[in-house]
């Protein structure tokens, strides 16, 4: 086993460690979402009430686990209670519903917002919304004036307004900083009664297991006659059918999941680099005319042969002329320097001064300075731009 290798299982067991050092060591959280499930014990789901309404209603309970109109669809029922909690039912299930009121049952519905084609035939136009943190949930009628519920925990803030005449008004709430709003209302359809009530937070796990607050909930279904009680509780969501849905659902099983997955992920990347020797650096090969060029300029330069490096200078610059400007170059009279004054746009007096300078530097007896040598390489540089 190679030392690289050692290095990275050393850290991948020391993560895994520290994560599930934190896992065993984590709070686990409250789960305050308001999903009204049979089956849940988070605070906000009904578990509580679903083991206890058998007994509420005298073990003449059916839990229904379809939709109103596949159950009502199937089978003629005689009159009998039905309770909706907060369900999110289709348009055919709330007619099928309003149907079995017309013909002598009595609904108990408990949500939050009423359908407007079910509140229009109900008896009510649209609900107030208030958003106070806290209020107390009280019945209308005398003989339950001891039984009330304090809401402390995010209320819907519902209540019934526009309310007609026909209808009946059992229950409001109450605020410390608003005026009372309805909450609770009976009205007659048909030969049956619809009983809403805006606030279903009331039979939740976490009210319910308060002391005292049972007694609302009783008083709340006392209104209902005592028969056959159908309580739809059919689940909206559908099973996931992926193979890994046991893992997923399981908390602790999901988070080891996703641990061992990111190990894997670490592991092939830092193992799927090719394996092989260093190749070694080879540095090119450098260009040495430069240095060659300078070293030459230096010799020149510390030689103090200024004549003999203006006339390399001057055979440099007549050969360029010749090979790009195509100008004859044996005689450098008046005839040159209108040729080279055309071609190159420079001045005569330039050139002029060029050529005095470039002679000097051909003439083997010239008396040449270091600054003849610096401005005739300014010049000729200047005129071959």
């Amino acid at each position: 086993m190679k030392k690289t290798f050692k290095i990275y299982a050393v850290i991948f067991i020391v993560v895994m460690v520290i994560l599930a050092l934190l896992e065993v060591n984590k709070k686990e959280t409250t789960n305050w979402r308001k999903n009204f499930n049979i089956n849940e014990k988070s605070p906000f789901g009904l578990f509580v009430f679903g083991n206890e309404a058998k007994s509420l209603f005298k073990n003449n309970l059916k839990k229904i686990e379809q939709t109103p109109y596949d159950y009502y669809s199937e089978r003629k029922k005689e009159a009998h209670n039905i309770i909706v909690i907060e369900k999110d039912l289709d348009k055919e299930s709330w007619k099928k519903i309003m149907d079995q009121v017309s013909d002598g049952s009595d609904a108990m519905i408990l949500v939050s917002n009423v359908p407007k084609d079910i509140s229009d035939s109900i008896g009510f136009y649209s609900s107030d919304i208030s958003f106070a943190e806290e209020n107390v949930l009280k019945l209308t009628d005398k003989v339950y004036q001891n039984d009330f519920i304090k809401l402390d925990k995010f209320p819907s803030g519902r209540g019934f307004s526009y309310i007609k005449p026909k209808v009946e008004v059992l229950g409001k709430t109450v605020e410390k900083d608003n005026t009372d709003q309805v909450n609770f209302i009976k009205t007659k359809f048909g030969k049956g009664t619809i009983y809403v009530h805006s606030e279903p937070l009331f039979l939740t796990n976490y009210y319910l297991l308060k002391p005292g607050n049972v007694e609302y909930a009783q008083d709340v279904f006392s209104y209902l006659q005592d028969r056959e009680t159908i309580w739809f509780v059919e689940n909206d969501t559908k099973v996931s059918r992926f193979f890994m849905r046991f893992v997923l659902s399981n908390p602790a099983l999901k988070y080891a999941w996703w641990v061992l997955l990111g190990g894997l992920v670490l592991f092939i990347f830092f193992n799927a680099k090719r394996k092989q020797r260093i190749v070694p650096v080879e540095e090119p090969l450098r260009n040495t005319s430069v240095d060659f060029v300078k070293s030459i300029g230096n010799l020149y330069l510390q030689e103090g042969d200024f004549h003999d490096m203006m006339a390399k200078k001057a055979q440099y610059f007549l050969n360029k002329v010749r090979m790009d400007l195509l100008i004859d170059t044996q005689n450098l009279d008046e005839e040159f320097v209108k040729k080279l004054h055309l071609k190159t746009g420079k001045t005569m007096e330039m050139i002029n001064e060029a050529i005095i300078l470039i002679r000097k530097g051909q003439d083997p007896y010239g008396n040449v300075m270091k600054e003849d040598l610096t401005r005739m390489n300014k010049l000729l540089d200047e005129i071959l731009k």
